[in-house]
């Protein structure tokens, strides 16, 4: 029995198995709309991968939230229309549930691609990418929750006050109904990776003293009204995950005891899963070796001490240990990026390697061995 193609429900989404494709930034964008052939392409490959759920890229609430100029937004009717038109595409040929991100990059905000160089968008020095943009390429102001920089050569960002959170909390609210009507089957929010929920939650980015700032509570305080107004945008039977940090891997910063007691809260308000990552806070981070499954632990460690529904990422490569995290109930379910990249039809050929009768339908189930002489795909 492979458990890895179980089915799974969150709350009105019927999923087929426990594969997911993470969400990928992609950096086609233009004033935050999508590259219609290039998007097209794109989630038509994930759509048809043999996945159970596909999330698109980190999609920003605000023009300012972008990370990037490549990063594509959902705060104005011209990317709205542009999202719809890819959602009803996409449906004409598959049924995969499809979601997508919303976030805020904060005090990461205006930086470089990490891509090679086109239309000046990137930089000529690909060391660059990743990187702060400066003000003759574009750079914007960012903000978060302290004046504190990412690094030495990056912005300082401006200290949010009341007024502005309130903003940003309209901002997701209101870009969640946009994804409701474009199509969208779930939302996800990012809070994880330093950017800005992320960066109110981390002890290495937070440095207030008011209502928002201080104890863990207090630091969880923003992030979590920024997900009840989604939750209270997004219709009831449309789930809501959110990808947080197991850890900062920082010395200054958030552990995955902090991890556990804030999805704790975030199952609390009706969030219904939780994808768990790390890294992304600071730039003295000390990564683990990124051996295959590398941050598994830490989704085991939130499911453990919650019982919310959990993703598992990280180095997740192989249909044989993608099973094993679901057979042994580190994850609920596990979420895949670059494995997809490499091979379109990673779900497929999981299914066959773990002797799973399972085949897409229509013209495509013609991959069933009996129809060709299929050759064994490394």
């Amino acid at each position: 029995m492979a458990f890895l193609f179980e089915p799974l429900a969150l709350r009105g989404l019927a999923l087929n198995n426990r594969i997911m494709i993470s969400p990928m930034c992609q950096y086609q964008a233009r004033e935050g709309i999508i590259s219609g052939p290039w998007h097209r392409t794109h989630v038509g490959m994930m759509v048809l991968s043999g996945a159970g759920l596909a999330v698109m890229e980190a999609t920003a609430v605000e023009a300012a939230g972008r990370i990037s100029l490549g990063c594509i937004g959902l705060y104005n009717d011209q990317q709205e229309a542009a999202l719809a038109g890819l959602v009803a595409d996409v449906r004409r040929f598959s049924s995969t549930p499809l979601g997508i991100q919303l976030g805020h990059a904060g005090r990461k905000a205006s930086a470089y691609p990490i891509l090679d160089n086109r239309d000046g968008m990137f930089p000529a020095d690909r060391s660059k990418g990743g990187g702060p943009l400066p003000v003759e390429a574009g750079a914007w102001a960012p903000y978060g929750p302290s004046p504190v920089p990412f690094d030495t050569h990056w912005q300082t960002p401006d200290m949010l006050d009341e007024e502005g959170m309130g903003r940003i909390k309209q901002a997701f609210a209101a870009s969640t109904l946009r994804a409701d009507r474009c199509g969208f089957d779930m939302i996800e929010i990012h809070g994880a990776h330093g950017y800005l929920l992320h960066s109110f939650l981390s002890r290495v980015s937070n440095k207030r003293d008011d209502a928002y700032g201080g104890s863990l509570q207090n630091r969880m305080r923003f992030p979590l009204e920024v997900v009840a107004a989604v939750r209270g945008a997004l219709p009831g039977n449309k789930p809501l995950g959110v990808r947080i940090n197991g850890s900062d891997w920082s010395p200054d910063g958030n552990s995955i005891e902090d991890a556990v007691a804030f999805a704790a809260e975030l199952k609390g308000i009706g969030v219904d899963y939780v994808t768990v990552s790390g890294g992304g806070a600071a730039p003295n981070a000390i990564y683990p070796r990124q051996d295959p499954g590398y941050m598994v632990h830490l989704a085991e460690a939130v499911k453990r001490g919650t019982g919310i529904t959990t993703v598992a990422v990280g180095t997740i490569t192989s249909p044989v240990q993608a099973d094993e995290i679901i057979r042994s109930g580190k994850a609920d379910l596990v979420a895949i990026g670059r494995a997809f990249i490499d091979h379109p039809k990673w779900g497929w050929h999981a299914a066959r390697e773990l002797g799973v009768d399972w085949l897409p339908t229509g013209l495509q189930a013609r991959v069933d061995p009996k129809y060709w002489p299929l050759k064994a795909i490394a």
